[in-house]
This record gives C-alpha cells, structure tokens and sequence, in this order.
C-alpha cells in the first residue's frame, strides 16, 4: 500500500483546495452556493493574517483529500476549540482510512494547541458520515441550533452599529 502523508496547505494548493470545496457542495447538492474563486481562497487562506489553516492529504503523489480548521473559544471551558469547517476525501479513497488519519491528525493539533474540545456539523442526511463520526467516540451536539447571517442580512445587522 502507498504511504499516506498530510501536510500543512500551502498557497500554491489553492487552486486544488478550491476544486475539493466544488467536490464537496456537489455532494452536498449545494454547488450553486460555492462562490470562492482561487484568488480568493489566496487571499483568505494564506494571507498573513489569517486565522484558517488547511492541510493536504496525500497517497503517494495523488492528493486525495482536505481539510479545512480553525480555533475558536469555550467561555465555559476556558481554553481554545478546534474547529473543523471542511473535510473532503475523494469517493475512491473512502473506507480506506484516509478519513480517520486525517481526524486523528487534526486530533493531535487541538491536544498539541491545549484545546478543550474538537467540533464540526454534518449534514442530518448524511448517514454514512454521521456511522464514521460516531465510530470514533463522537456526539452529537442535537441541543444547539446553529444560526447564520449571511448576505443582505449580515450588512444591514452591520450598518445598524453606531
């Protein structure tokens, strides 16, 4: 079997990672809602003061997957959280293990970086990822409701700052 390696993104990645976001929202049956370009994944991703992280995965000189992470922060906790915004393997490269190295990988930083807990969403409909999650001691967090502003509605709660 060929080695698997993950590494931290890099800029010149960000042309791949954008073609793993389209992957992912066309499974998601989203794709009409991608509207990053490369440029802008250059500019959010890699910029100096960016506060995102992205790591690539690798079977031998094939990318197969991605993922995308940030860290947030548990008042209750105290200590920072990882985030896990996107995570992408190639259909082909599922059920092979690339998906539990990468989540353990992504482990080993919220441990390394002190943080208190390590979260992502998942579709409702997704069953096969909802079996994968909970088969490595995941719950699920059924009691919050995640709340979003986006667009028109994001701009006008800003414009009302004084």
């Amino acid at each position: 079997m060929t080695q698997l390696s993950i590494r931290e993104a890099t800029v010149q990645d960000a042309g791949t990672i954008l073609g793993f976001i389209t992957d992912l929202a066309i499974f998601e049956k989203a794709e009409h809602e991608v509207l990053a370009t490369e440029e802008d994944i250059c500019t959010s991703l890699f910029s100096e003061d960016s506060t995102t992280h992205g790591l690539i995965c690798s079977v031998g000189d094939e990318v197969v997957g991605f993922a995308i992470y940030f860290f947030n922060y548990s008042t209750w906790l105290g200590k920072p959280g990882l985030y896990l915004e996107d995570l992408y393997i190639r259909p082909e490269h599922r059920g092979a293990g690339t998906g539990t190295e990468l989540l353990t990988y992504l482990a080993g930083i919220a441990v390394a970086k002190g943080c208190g807990r390590f979260e992502w969403s998942v579709l409702d409909w997704n069953e096969p990822a909802i079996k994968f999650y909970e088969s490595l001691g995941a719950k699920p967090q059924d009691e919050w409701i995640i709340y979003r502003l986006t667009g028109k509605a994001l701009e006008d709660l800003a414009a009302t700052a004084s």
